[in-house]
């Protein structure tokens, strides 16, 4: 965060730099008034490109085996904009390399799920998917198996049977 600051700076002094170049181009006929908006400009623009990179940018530093399997774009009044190009703000990924198995409850596999959030530090949240429920719970050993006849109970969470993480875990 304090990195982007200082680029969000410096990129408001580049800008403005080149306005007062301007200025002195033409000897002194642009209006001084050039220069903040210039700085402005500069300082938006700057950040408007931050945001709209930080998806793919996060995504490219994932390490080998981590899968994204759902992303959350966000419109905004005060980014006009994003209206027509929506803009990525959170994420979810699983570890795909380091699932495991549970011997008592053969179709439960414990994942890794990673929260990403613009300007927040990432999560890791561990979960048990039930790929015969096609339910997720939080892991605990007070986690408690679905039953058969009952249907799930408060600590599941049923999942769509399109979900990508059920598509990418699940073999059937």
């Amino acid at each position: 965060m304090l990195w982007e600051f200082v680029a969000t700076l410096v990129a408001g002094i580049g800008a403005a730099g080149i306005a007062l170049m301007i200025r002195k181009l033409s000897k002194n006929k642009t209006p001084k008034w050039l220069i903040p908006v210039f700085a402005g400009l500069g300082i938006l623009g700057f950040q408007v490109q931050a945001e709209y990179n930080w998806y793919a940018h996060q995504t490219s530093l994932l390490p080998d085996g981590v899968k994204v399997v759902r992303s959350v774009d966000e419109q905004a009044w005060y980014r006009p904009w994003s209206f027509v190009w929506p803009q990525t703000v959170r994420f979810m990924a699983v570890d795909t390399k380091n699932v495991a198995t549970n011997d008592n409850h053969a179709d439960w596999l414990m994942i890794d799920l990673y929260l990403f959030e613009r300007r927040m530090a990432a999560k890791r949240v561990t979960q048990v998917l039930s790929c015969q429920a096609k339910a997720m719970a939080p892991f605990s050993d007070k986690l408690s198996a679905p039953d058969a006849g009952q249907g799930l109970n408060r600590d599941w969470v049923k999942l769509a049977s399109d979900d990508p993480l059920l598509a990418l875990l699940c073999r059937e």
